[in-house]
């Protein structure tokens, strides 16, 4: 019982308030304990290129593909783009794109920014500065690079 003009709960009213707060404190520690979510799934340099690429650029990548002789334009060789030194990756990254082809008359190949959306990361395209740089496109342009024969 209350004595009359206190503003302090009986013993037995504090049970409730007390339980309430273990239950919401256990809550929150399970929820902190859930596993990790799985990061998304992105597909491999390969497995892009032979969506995107291998049908005019061809299965090694030397502008042969089934298409290309379809085409108003013949693909590039890519192999031919490991003769610069260093490999051209911004450059190519910047080309599948569309950075690089934007407005240029005669183009064939379409851009491929939408497609290659995914998570991004910091990435240094060799200009020692990391860019936030969507994941998918790295894959391919590292796969693109790894496409040329190596440098003697």
């Amino acid at each position: 019982m209350i004595p009359t003009g206190s503003t302090r709960p009986a013993a037995g009213a504090r049970l409730p308030v007390l339980r309430n707060a273990t239950l919401a404190g256990a809550a929150a520690l399970l929820a902190a304990c859930q596993p990790p979510q799985p990061e998304e799934q992105v597909p491999s340099g390969q497995a892009l290129y032979f969506t995107y690429c291998a049908d005019c650029h061809g299965p090694a990548g030397e502008g042969d593909g089934p298409l290309a002789d379809d085409l108003a334009r013949r693909p590039a060789d890519l192999t031919a783009l490991g003769a610069s030194d260093p490999f051209p990756l911004a450059h190519v990254m910047g080309y599948v794109h569309g950075y690089y082809r934007a407005g240029e008359p005669g183009q064939v190949m379409p851009t491929f920014g939408e497609a290659l959306e995914g998570p991004t990361v910091l990435y240094d395209l060799g200009d020692g500065i990391p860019t936030p740089t969507p994941l998918p496109l790295i894959e391919l342009a590292e796969y693109v690079a790894g496409l040329a024969p190596e440098a003697e």
